[in-house]
């Protein structure tokens, strides 16, 4: 990660920040402002965040791997280019069924 033209961040490649660790999942804040919070997380095959909510927005995208989200009282299929909005409070969990690497920004 870098800055360039003294007002702008830039992150080559997103995988290369992160890498599922064996048997655990990892989270990495690659950026925070005092509008967004950017936090890389990497998760082995069969790890998982149980239910919770947050209180402010959040955006998840899916860069790698297989997954499920379940979002309130709905299911659906994580996988590369997934992309998720969510109001606060919104009630989420997230399972890995492979190694997955995702996106969570959180709007301040």
């Amino acid at each position: 990660m870098s800055t360039i033209a003294d007002s702008a961040t830039y992150i080559h490649d997103l995988l290369a920040e992160v890498e599922p660790p064996k048997g655990g999942i990892l989270s990495r804040t690659l950026f925070t402002d005092s509008q967004i919070k950017l936090v890389l997380f990497a998760f082995d095959a069969g790890q998982e965040l149980s239910e919770h909510t947050a209180a402010i927005p959040a955006i998840v995208h899916i860069l790698a791997g297989e997954g499920t989200l379940i979002v309130g009282t709905d299911t659906v299929e994580a996988r590369p280019g997934t992309w998720l909005h969510m109001l606060p409070r919104t009630p989420h969990s997230l399972r890995a069924e492979t190694p997955m690497v995702m996106l969570l920004t959180l709007l301040k």
